[in-house]
C-alpha cells in the first residue's frame, strides 16, 4: 500500500513550492502525470520492495481527470489525500503581474482576472473534494513550508492534524476553514488604552478577554464541542481540520482565544498548530 496524495488548486496558488517541499520531505514527485499512466505508477510504487513509499502527484491541467482516479485508487487499499491549495483573485494577479507569466487559461477568456476566475469554477469539485485546503494569500515561502512540513512530515501522517487559526473579519475570512468562529461579542481591548498597543499573545490582554463571564463560558463550550467532534472526524478517516477564530482586527479577542483553545487540545494529546494570520497588521 502506497501513500499518495495530489496536489491541486490555482496557478500561481504555489503548487510547485509545495512540490519541492514534498521532496525534500522523502516523497516521490510525479508532475503533470498523464492521467492513463496514474495507475501504472501507483501499482509500481505499491510492489514489495519498491523505493517509491510516498508519491505525490502534481495536477496541472488534467485536475479534473485526476479526481476521477481518486475512488478507484483507495479502493485498491491506498492512502490518498487531496491537498487543495487556494489564494486570493488580488493575490494572484499581483503574483502574475510580479512575474509576467501568462496564465494556462489566457487563450481561454480575455484578461488575467477572468483566466482566475475561470480556473476557480473549473476547480470547485477539486476544492470540495480536498482533504486539506491551504490558502497561500499571506504566506510567504517559508511560511508555506513550514505548513506543508505539518501536514506532511512522517511523524504526523496518521494522526487527525487540527489548526487553529486567528483572523480579522476587517481583513476577510481566511479561504482554508473548514470551522469559522466569530468572537466579536467579548471585551475588546482595543478600547482600552494600556491594552490597545498588545496583543492576545500578552497576559493582560489575555485576562481581559478571557476572565471574563462570556470568554470562560464561550472556551469552555468549544472546548467541549471540539472534544466531541473530533474523535468523529477522526473516525471517518478525516485528516486535517481548520478552526478559524475572528474578531474585528484579528489582534486581540481572536489571538488569546485561539492560544486558549491549542492550549487545551494540546493537553488532550490533539496534534494541533496554531497561527496568527492578522496579528501583525
Amino acid at each position: 500500500m502506497a501513500e499518495i496524495v495530489l496536489i491541486t488548486g490555482l496557478s500561481g496558488a504555489g503548487r510547485s513550492g509545495t512540490a519541492d517541499v514534498l521532496e525534500d520531505l522523502g516523497w516521490y514527485v510525479v508532475d503533470n502525470l498523464p492521467t492513463t499512466l496514474i495507475s501504472t505508477i501507483v501499482d509500481l510504487a505499491a510492489k514489495p520492495g519498491s523505493d517509491i513509499p510516498r508519491l505525490a502527484l502534481v495536477g496541472g491541467r488534467q485536475h479534473g481527470s485526476l479526481l476521477e482516479k481518486i475512488g478507484e485508487i483507495r479502493a485498491s487499499g491506498h492512502r490518498v489525500r487531496v491537498l487543495f491549495l487556494d489564494a486570493s483573485t488580488p493575490e494572484l494577479v499581483r503574483r502574475y503581474n510580479a512575474t509576467r507569466r501568462r496564465h494556462p487559461l489566457a487563450d481561454q477568456v480575455e484578461g488575467l482576472v477572468e483566466s482566475i476566475e475561470l480556473e476557480r469554477e473549473r476547480l470547485d469539485p477539486a476544492r470540495a473534494a480536498a482533504d486539506l485546503v491551504i490558502d497561500t494569500t499571506d504566506l510567504n515561502v517559508h511560511q508555506l513550508k513550514d505548513r506543508i512540513v505539518d501536514a506532511f512530515s512522517a511523524s504526523t501522517e496518521s494522526r487527525l492534524q487540527v489548526s487553529v487559526e486567528s483572523f480579522g473579519f476587517k481583513h476577510g475570512l481566511p479561504l482554508d476553514a473548514d470551522m469559522v468562529l466569530d468572537v466579536r461579542f467579548m471585551p475588546n481591548p482595543h478600547w482600552v488604552p494600556e491594552l490597545r498597543p498588545l496583543t492576545g499573545h500578552d497576559p493582560k490582554v489575555r485576562d481581559h478577554v478571557l476572565e471574563t463571564a462570556a470568554g470562560s463560558d464561550f472556551v469552555d463550550r468549544l472546548d467541549g464541542l471540539l472534544a466531541s467532534l473530533l474523535p468523529q472526524y477522526e473516525k471517518e478517516g478525516r485528516a486535517y481540520l481548520t478552526v478559524a477564530i475572528g474578531c474585528t482586527g484579528g489582534r486581540h479577542r481572536s489571538v488569546a482565544t485561539a492560544e486558549e483553545i491549542a492550549k487545551r487540545l494540546r493537553s488532550r494529546g490533539v496534534a494541533v498548530r496554531v497561527a496568527h494570520r492578522d496579528v501583525a497588521r
